[in-house]
């Protein structure tokens, strides 16, 4: 048994042999050629993107800093009207309370006409304990929502 017998890619017919290697191989560097080229246009294309993105961070950083530096004659702006406003209380604040008491509603209860609804007068809250509004039976199941009471239909909510 020979070499060539042992390894089949040695066989061949003869002279054609080297020139069919000769072929895959240029075939192969053609493939390898191909994706040298296509790998070259995707770093280019990648390159730009990242030409552009580094662009555009730029644009962001300086929008940021024109934000930062607008906020901060804001805040300045800000300031200075507040204390502006405090100076005001201060130096107008006896008139405004002695204006509000000259012109206070000073009219008894009894005088008042109440039959506007919203001029009338409320009653008193009841703030008993639940146990105390139990024993006196106020607690039940609510079947009318409108009315005090568990049984009660002649007593209304009054509106607030």
């Amino acid at each position: 048994m020979t070499i060539t017998d042992l390894i089949p890619a040695l066989k061949g017919r003869g002279r054609r042999r080297a020139v069919d290697e000769v072929e895959r191989l240029r075939e192969n560097e053609i493939a390898l050629l191909t994706n040298l080229h296509a790998a070259g246009d995707e770093i280019a294309f990648l390159q730009q993107d990242r030409d552009e993105a580094r662009a555009r961070q730029a644009e962001a950083e300086e929008i940021i800093v024109a934000q930062l530096a607008s906020i901060e004659d804001l805040r300045a702006e800000n300031d200075e009207l507040r204390a502006e406003v405090l100076s005001f209380r201060t130096r107008f604040g006896p008139q405004l309370a002695a204006e509000a008491n000259a012109n206070a509603v000073t009219v008894p209860s009894w005088v008042r006409d109440t039959s506007d609804p919203a001029d009338q007068a409320t009653g008193p809250i009841d703030v008993s304990p639940l146990w105390a509004a139990r024993d006196a039976g106020l607690l039940g199941p609510v079947t009318n929502p409108g009315r005090i009471g568990p049984d009660d239909d002649t007593q209304p909510i009054e509106a607030i």
